[in-house]
C-alpha cells in the first residue's frame, strides 16, 4: 500500500496561486517573485519535488535576467541558466536509469515528452562550450511550459490528459522471436553456441532494456511522472514500477508462441514429473534464468499471471448449435485444452524447481499460494476434493 505523500503545500489552493503568479502574465515580474518567495518557503521547511525545485531555479535565473543592467554578468547568467536546465533534465532522468543497462538519457527524455533540443542543450553545455544567452533563454522558457503542462495541470486537476505524450512502449514480440530463433539454431546443433554467443547476450540486453522502458512507461500509463519521490518510499516505487513492467512481459510470454508453442505437437507435456517438454524448456529457461538474476520476483508475477491467464480463459460451447452463434473473435478466445495443460505444466515448473531454490518449505509456501490463488480464483461454489499439497 503506497505511504501518504507529503506536499509543502497546505490546500491544492496554495499551488494553484503559486501557478497562477508565474504563468498568468509573462511580463508580471512583481507576481514571479512572489512565486519565488512563496516555493522559497516551502524549500525551508521541507524537501521540494523536483519539478518545484527546477521551476524555482529557473525563475529565478528569469527574474534576475530581466531585473539586471549591462553585461558585466553576461557569463553569469548564462552558466545560471545552463545550470538550471541541466539540473532539470539530470533530474528526471537519473531516477529512471532503471535495469542492469544503462540506456541513453535521449531515449528516456523521449518517454517523458521532453523536447529532445534540450536534452542536446544539457549535453552541449556540460561538454562542450557554453550554448549563448539567447538558446539559453528560449531554453529556459521551453522548460517553463513543458513543467506547466507535465507538472502543475495534472497535479491541479488529475483527470486531465496530459498534452504532452510520450510514445507508446515498443512491442517485445519481435525480441522474443528473435531470442527464440537464436535458441532454436543453437538447440539444434550446439557447435553453434560460440558462434551465435554475441548475438544471444545483445537479444537479452535488449530485452532487459524493453523492461527497463516498460517501467518508465509504469509512470506514464498512470498519468503521473512521480514528481514526488520525496514522499514515496523508494523500494515501494521500485517494486510498484517493476510489476507493472513484469506484468506487461509476462503477458507478451503467455501468447502463444511464447512459453506455448504455435503447434500443437510441440505442447507435448511430460507426464512425469508434470512439467513442459525438454525441448521447450531448453528454449525459455535460459531467458527466464536470466530475467530471474535481475528481477528476483519475476517467477512469482509468472505464476499468478499463468493462474490468471487459465481461470480466465471463456470455457468452450457444450454444442455445436451455440458455437455457431458465437462470433468469429469470440471463437479465438475459446479454452484450448493443450494451451492450457501447457500451462498449467509451466506453474507447475514454477513451483517446483523455477525458484532453484532447495529448500522444501520455500516449496511448499508456493505450492500453499497458488492453491489459495486458484481456490479464491474458482469461487466459493466449486468443490476442490484434492489435496493440492500432496
Amino acid at each position: 500500500m503506497r505511504l501518504p505523500r507529503r506536499v509543502p503545500w497546505s490546500s491544492i489552493t496554495e499551488l494553484d496561486q503559486v501557478c497562477s503568479w508565474i504563468y498568468s502574465d509573462g511580463n508580471d515580474t512583481e507576481a514571479k517573485v512572489q512565486a519565488i518567495q512563496r516555493l522559497s518557503a516551502w524549500k525551508a521547511i521541507t524537501t521540494l519535488p523536483h519539478a518545484l525545485e527546477s521551476t524555482l531555479a529557473i525563475l529565478t535565473v528569469i527574474v534576475q535576467d530581466t531585473a539586471q543592467e549591462g553585461s558585466s554578468s553576461y557569463l553569469l547568467t548564462r552558466q545560471a541558466y545552463a545550470s538550471a536546465l541541466i539540473r532539470l533534465v539530470n533530474g528526471l532522468v537519473d531516477p529512471l536509469q532503471l535495469g542492469a543497462y544503462a540506456r541513453s538519457i535521449a531515449s528516456i527524455a523521449a518517454q517523458l515528452g521532453l523536447p529532445a533540443w534540450l536534452v542536446e542543450l544539457r549535453h552541449a553545455a556540460t561538454h562542450e562550450d557554453l550554448p549563448s544567452l539567447e538558446l539559453l533563454r528560449e531554453a529556459s522558457r521551453e522548460a517553463m511550459v513543458w513543467l506547466l503542462n507535465n507538472y502543475f495541470i495534472p497535479a491541479l486537476n488529475p483527470s486531465a490528459p496530459l498534452k504532452t505524450r510520450a510514445p507508446p512502449l515498443r512491442p517485445l514480440s519481435p525480441l522474443l522471436s528473435q531470442y527464440k530463433g537464436i535458441l532454436k539454431i543453437t538447440t539444434r546443433d550446439a557447435s553453434l553456441r560460440s558462434q551465435y554467443k554475441a548475438e544471444t547476450s545483445q537479444v537479452l540486453r535488449d530485452i532487459e532494456r524493453w523492461v527497463a522502458e516498460a517501467k518508465v512507461a509504469a509512470d506514464i500509463s498512470a498519468a503521473t511522472l512521480e514528481w514526488d519521490s520525496s514522499g514515496v518510499d523508494g523500494p515501494e516505487l521500485e517494486d510498484t514500477r517493476a510489476r507493472w513492467a513484469l506484468d506487461r512481459l509476462c503477458d507478451v510470454l503467455l501468447e502463444k508462441g511464447g512459453l506455448v508453442p504455435l503447434s500443437k505437437k510441440k505442447r507435448v507435456v511430460s507426464t512425469n514429473p508434470f512439467q513442459p517438454s525438454a525441448s521447450i524448456l531448453t528454449i525459455w529457461t535460459p531467458l527466464l534464468a536470466h530475467l530471474h538474476a535481475l528481477h528476483p520476483s519475476l517467477q512469482h508475477v509468472l505464476l499468478y499471471r499463468i493462474i490468471s491467464t487459465l481461470l480466465s480463459n471463456p470455457m468452450a460451447p457444450d454444442s455445436t448449435t451455440e458455437l455457431e452463434t458465437i462470433s468469429l473473435d469470440a471463437t479465438d478466445r475459446l479454452r484450448d485444452p493443450s494451451y492450457d495443460m501447457c500451462l498449467a505444466s509451466w506453474a507447475f515448473w514454477l513451483i517446483s524447481s523455477g525458484s532453484g531454490s532447495a529448500d522444501p518449505d520455500d516449496e511448499m509456501a508456493k505450492m500453499e499460494e497458488a492453491a489459495v490463488a486458484l481456490v479464491t480464483g474458482l469461487g466459493p461454489s466449486v468443490r476442490v476434493d484434492t489435496d493440492l499439497r500432496a
